[in-house]
């Protein structure tokens, strides 16, 4: 038969227990949340993510030498195989002559022991034996110094190559190292912009762009105030020459600052044609540039060829130094102790540069970056 009794009350102790138990739960999680990490501001996203395109930028001009590196050894590896190639054509058409000498001495009757000696080991054994060098003919002498030379440019050709190769191989993982941490820190970086909405990563967009159109009305202001300059010294010079009697002595020259480099002029008016193009690492345009790669192709169509990376470019021309009072347009700027950022001097204080991976070709205060060197190039 079934029981009817009725289930006894939990204890006061058991529910004293459950209580307390529950109590302390809550409080844990009261806590824990107390002492979570407040998600990073707007403000601070944008700082990590700029610290992260600067290491990778960094990143990038290591990967522009790597690779500059590399096609290099590539051109010279070509080289030296093709040397070693026409070398061994050489050391064998010497074996074949020598090989002829020792047929016939066979068909006549036997080889003598000159010409065993040619065969025994090396050039190098044979002519070591003064006996056996006494014995040879001259013709067989000059034919045996001349395998010795060959034989030895051979193995010093080898040798170089493969030495070469190895650099080769080294520079390659070089290559492939800093690739990676170049794809390290921008998915860093993007990772970083996603913990922010989007009407806060349009917001850090919208204070960039007003920040690159500010930078390029002071840029065209100083354009423009140095073609109005132009136009008015020119004036004056033709008036001055119009009205002035021949035989007044010419006036004293007045001291100008050192003039801008022609080319680094040309340089500047290329490179603002590709204002808006997008940061591209690793490239050298025509449609995206790194920092470096702008100056390479900018300049080069201005005829000048510059070296690969923003470090070889800060060598690449005249030092004025750091004083961007003596700056002029057209000028190289070099940015940061180790130089791994360029740009152009667009005048009025204001640099044409490929900022970082995700924005674009504008123009921006030079102040916004610690300045290391100024080259004329």
């Amino acid at each position: 038969m079934a029981s009817h009794r009725r289930p006894k009350p939990a204890s006061r102790t058991r529910v004293s227990i459950l209580t307390g138990v529950a109590a302390a739960t809550v409080a844990l999680s009261a806590q824990s949340g107390a002492h979570a990490d407040p998600a990073p501001t707007k403000d601070q996203v944008k700082e990590q993510v700029d610290q992260l395109n600067e290491q990778a930028e960094v990143a990038t001009e290591k990967f522009n030498a790597a690779q500059a590196k590399q096609q290099e050894l590539q051109k010279q590896v070509g080289s030296l195989q093709d040397q070693v190639a026409r070398q061994q054509a050489q050391v064998t058409d010497l074996q074949g002559g020598l090989a002829e000498i020792a047929g016939e001495q066979y068909r006549n009757g036997g080889i003598s022991p000159t010409v065993q000696l040619m065969f025994s080991a090396s050039p190098d054994n044979f002519l070591s034996q003064a006996d056996a060098l006494n014995q040879a003919g001259s013709t067989q002498k000059g034919q045996l110094k001349e395998l010795q030379e060959q034989q030895r440019k051979l193995d010093q050709d080898r040798n170089e190559a493969q030495a070469k190769l190895a650099e080769l191989d080294t520079t390659t993982q070089q290559l492939k190292t800093a690739k990676e941490e170049v794809q390290g820190k921008l998915r860093a970086a993007q990772d970083l912009l996603n913990t922010l909405t989007e009407q806060e990563r349009q917001a850090l967009r919208a204070a960039e762009e007003k920040a690159a159109a500010d930078a390029k009305a002071k840029a065209d202001a100083a354009k423009a105030a140095q073609q109005a300059a132009d136009r008015a010294s020119r004036d004056s010079t033709r008036t001055g020459l119009g009205s002035q009697p021949s035989s007044s002595p010419s006036s004293s020259p007045v001291a100008k600052p050192a003039p801008g480099s022609s080319h680094g002029a040309a340089a500047l008016s290329y490179a603002a044609s590709k204002v808006g193009s997008p940061y591209g690492w690793g490239d050298t345009g025509p449609n995206s540039f790194d920092c470096s790669g702008l100056m390479v192709w900018a300049f080069d169509q201005a005829g000048v060829s510059l070296p690969r990376t923003s470090q070889e470019q800060a060598h690449a021309g005249t030092r004025i130094g750091t004083d961007l009072s003596q700056a002029q347009p057209g000028d190289l700027l070099i940015f940061f102790s180790d130089a791994h950022h360029v740009g152009i001097y667009a005048g009025n204080g204001q640099v044409l540069h490929a900022p970082k991976p995700g924005a674009y070709v504008r123009y921006e205060a030079v102040s916004n970056m610690p300045l290391s060197a100024i080259v004329r190039v």
